[in-house]
C-alpha cells in the first residue's frame, strides 16, 4: 500500500522537504538530578561477572532535521503528498554508513563482545556479551536486585558512550532485565463491582454490534464513529496490513474466537507473530489480555487486512527494538502500541542538558516509520493527567505528568472518552446518566458514588482516567502552532520519592512551568470500560465485559487507518498534520473529520470547545476523514 517515492525524485523531495519546513519539534532543558525510581529494589550485589548479556546499540540517523522535515512535508498538501521513502530509500539517505557499522564493531570486539545482528535499517546493533565486558565498554556496572517478588539485573550508572561512538550512537539499551512498562487496560469490574457490566451480551440476529455499553464490538465502534459508509463501499482492509507492538505474547485462538462470537468472518491464514529478542511470553502475568485485545480490536475493525503481531520481552531493549524491527521489515501499512511509562521516568538530566537517550531512541523510529509511510498510534495511559502518580506519589500529590511513547511528537496520541451510559448502583438508588460523549474521568463515577453512600469513596478512584496534558520534554511540534486550547506545562510540579527507610521524602525531579510542550492526545474514541468493550482471554478468564482503557483506542484506530488506507489507496503517514489542519479548515461543518468534545474531564483538564489535552480535538468521524484525504490526495 505504500506509495514510494521512486528514486529520481528522492533528492528532490528531500532538498524541498529541507528547505521548506522546520523540525517538527525540539526537546526542552529541565534541570535535575538522576531518576531513581526503583530505589525499594534490594541490590543483591554485582551481576556475575561470566553471565551473558545481549546489548541494543541504537545508531544516529544521519541529517536529523532533514528527516524531520521531510516527514512533515509528506503531510503537506501538494505534489509530495503521502509521497513516502522505501526502506532502501530511507537508508540510502539516513541510515549509519558501512564504516560506522564497521568502528563500533570493531570497538565491541576488543572487549570480546559480538555483534550478532545489524537490523536491516542500520539503526540497530545487537550485541552478545559477558556482564563484565559490558560493564568494561560502557561503565554500567550492573548489579542484581530483587523487587516485586522477581529478580533482575539493571545497570547503576547509565552506560557512558566513549568517545569514539559519541557521535555515532544515539543509546545503548539491554543493561536491564527489569520489566519497565505497563499496558493501558482497565476493568470496570476492577474499578467498582457494582457498577460494572454483568454479563456479556454478544450481537444477535446476525448483527456485529450489540448496542450495549459494556459489551461494545468493533462493530459498535463502527456505528459510533461513522465507519459504515466505507464498509458499505466494501472498504474492510484488504490489501493492508495492521501492525501491533506488545511486550507479551498471546494465545492466536483468542483473536479467532472474538472474531467468529460476534459474525466477522475473517481469513484463518491472516495473523503471523514475529518473536523480537526472544519475546511472545504468554501468561496473565506478563500481560497476555493486552495483546489480546489488540489484535481483536484492530483486526476486527479492519476484518480484510493481515495482522502482524512484533512481540518482545519487557525490558528496556525490547520496548525499542520492536519499533526499529517495524520499521527494518517495512511490512505493516499502521502500527499500534498500548503499553508505555511516564514520560519523566527516562529523564537523565546533567548541568541543565537532557540526556534522554530512551525517548530519542524511540523518536527515530517513530520518524523512519513515518517517512515510509506508516501511521503509528499509542495510548495516552489510562491515569488521567497524573500518569507518574501509579508508581511514585500518594494521590494526594499530584503531579501532572504524560506517557511515552504517547509524547512523542511523530506519533499519534490515542486519548478516550465516555460514551453516553446509564449506569445504577443497585435498588433504591438513582441512576447515573451520561448523556452526551465526554472526556473520560472516573470523578463521575466518584461523585455519584459519594452522592449515594458516602464521602468514603472520596478520591478512590484518582486518578483512573484518559491520559493527557503537556510534554515536559518535547516542545509543540509545528503541526500544533495554529491551534487553539494548547496548555504550558503548570507551575509546582515535583516529583517526590520516599522510599520507606526513614531518611525522608526525596526531591527527584522538579518539571519546568511555563514550558510550551507537545500537547496529548491528539485524538480520542471510546476508552471507559463502564461504556466499554467486550474482550476474550482464555487465560484471564475467558470473555468478559466492562473492559476500556487507552488501549483500545489505539488498536481501533490502527484498524481505521487500514480501512481510510485502502479507501485512499495508500498508506497515510503521520495523521497528526492532517488531523490539526482539517480541524482549521473544517471547523464544527457536518463534513468535519472531527467531533468536538466539550464535556467531562480527566481530573485536571476539562472537555471545552476546541482543543483541550482531555481528548484532545476531539473524537473522529471516518468517513469524513476518509473523504478529507481522498480530496487532498487528488488534488494534485
Amino acid at each position: 500500500m505504500s506509495r514510494a517515492l521512486g528514486s529520481r525524485t528522492l533528492s528532490s523531495a528531500v532538498s524541498s522537504a529541507c528547505v521548506a519546513l522546520a523540525a517538527l519539534s525540539a526537546p526542552s532543558a529541565a534541570t535535575a538530578a538522576p531518576l531513581t525510581p526503583h530505589a525499594q529494589a534490594q541490590d543483591l550485589g554485582a551481576t556475575p561477572a561470566a553471565q551473558t548479556v545481549t546489548a541494543s546499540l541504537v545508531l544516529k540517523v544521519r541529517n536529523p532535521g532533514v528527516l524531520e522535515a521531510f516527514v512533515a512535508h509528506s503531510q503537506e498538501p501538494g505534489p509530495a503528498f503521502h509521497k513516502f521513502l522505501s526502506l532502501r530509500e530511507f537508508t540510502t539517505v539516513f541510515s549509519p554508513s558501512s564504516s560506522d557499522i564497521s568502528t563500533i564493531t570493531r570497538y565491541l570486539k576488543s572487549f570480546g563482545i559480538t555483534v550478532t545482528e545489524v537490523y536491516a535499517d542500520r539503526l540497530v546493533i545487537k550485541a552478545t556479551g559477558t556482564a563484565d565486558a559490558f560493564n568494561q565498554a560502557f561503565a554500567v556496572d550492573m548489579h542484581e536486585f530483587s523487587g516485586h517478588g522477581k529478580r533482575f539485573h539493571r545497570p547503576r550508572h547509565a552506560p557512558r558512550v566513549p568517545l569514539l561512538l559519541r557521535d555515532l550512537l544515539v543509546a545503548v539499551t539491554g543493561f536491564s532485565s527489569e520489566a519497565q512498562f505497563r499496558p493501558m487496560y482497565r476493568s470496570a469490574k476492577a474499578i467498582s463491582p457494582a457498577l460494572a457490566p454483568k454479563a456479556p451480551v454478544l450481537p444477535k440476529n446476525g448483527a456485529i454490534a450489540t448496542g450495549v455499553p459494556g459489551s461494545f464490538t468493533v462493530g459498535d465502534v463502527a456505528n459510533m464513529y461513522n465507519i459504515n459508509p466505507l464498509y458499505d463501499a466494501a472498504i474492510d482492509g484488504t490489501g493492508s496490513t495492521v501492525g501491533i507492538a506488545t511486550l507479551a505474547g498471546f494465545l492466536p485462538d483468542d483473536a479467532f474466537t472474538y472474531w467468529s462470537l460476534i459474525g466477522l468472518d475473517v481469513d484463518p491464514g491472516r495473523l503471523t507473530q514475529i518473536h523480537v529478542d526472544g519475546g511472545g511470553e504468554v501468561s496473565s502475568e506478563a500481560g497476555a489480555i493486552e495483546t489480546s485485545l489488540d489484535v481483536e480490536q484492530a483486526g476486527g475493525l479492519a476484518p480484510g487486512a493481515k495482522v502482524v503481531v512484533y512481540d518482545a520481552p519487557n525490558t528496556d531493549a525490547g520496548f525499542i527494538d520492536l519499533f526499529y524491527k517495524a520499521a527494518s521489515d517495512n511490512v505493516v501499512d499502521s502500527l499500534s502500541v498500548s503499553w508505555g511509562s511516564a514520560e519523566v521516568l527516562n529523564f537523565e538530566a546533567v548541568a541543565g542538558v537532557d540526556l534522554t537517550p530512551q525517548l530519542l531512541a524511540f523518536h527515530q523510529a517513530f520518524l523512519e516509520l513515518a517517512a515510509q509511510g506508516v501511521s503509528v498510534f499509542a495510548a495516552t495511559g489510562d491515569n488521567g493527567a497524573f500518569d507518574i502518580n501509579v508508581k511514585f506519589n500518594d494521590p494526594v500529590v499530584n503531579v501532572l505528568t504524560v506517557d511515552a511513547p504517547a509524547s512523542d511528537p511523530a506519533i499519534c496520541a490515542a486519548g478516550g472518552t465516555t460514551t453516553p451510559i446509564v449506569l445504577n448502583a443497585g435498588p433504591g438508588t438513582p441512576d447515573l446518566v451520561v448523556s452526551q460523549e465526554q472526556v473520560w474521568g472516573l470523578d463521575y463515577i466518584e461523585n455519584y458514588l459519594v452522592a449515594v453512600l458516602g464521602d468514603s469513596f472520596v478520591h478512590v478512584f484518582f486518578p483512573g482516567g484518559a491520559g493527557g496534558g503537556v510534554s515536559s520534554f518535547w516542545g509543540v511540534p509545528a503541526y500544533q502552532r495554529q491551534t487553539h486550547g494548547l496548555r504550558k506545562t503548570e507551575p509546582g510540579q515535583s516529583i517526590i520519592f520516599d522510599d520507606g527507610s526513614g531518611a525522608g521524602p526525596v526531591d527527584l525531579l522538579d518539571l519546568p512551568a511555563g514550558f510550551a510542550g507537545r500537547n496529548l492526545p491528539d485524538i480520542s474514541l471510546d476508552g471507559d470500560p463502564f461504556s466499554g468493550f467486550l474482550l476474550l482471554s482464555t487465560l484471564d478468564g475467558g470473555l468478559q465485559s466492562g473492559n476500556g482503557g487507552t488501549s483500545f483506542v489505539a488498536p481501533q484506530l490502527n484498524g481505521i487507518s487500514a480501512l481510510v488506507s485502502q479507501a485512499t489507496g495508500g498508506r497515510l503517514g503521520l495523521w497528526n498534520p492532517m488531523l490539526y489542519r482539517f480541524q482549521r479548515t473544517f471547523g464544527a461543518s457536518p463534513a468535519s473529520p472531527i467531533v468536538d468534545i466539550t464535556a467531562g474531564n480527566n481530573w485536571f483538564y476539562t472537555g471545552v470547545a476546541g482543543y483541550e489535552p482531555g481528548a484532545g480535538l476531539g473524537v473522529l468521524n471516518v468517513a469524513n476523514f476518509a473523504a478529507a484525504i481522498q480530496r487532498e490526495t487528488h488534488r494534485h
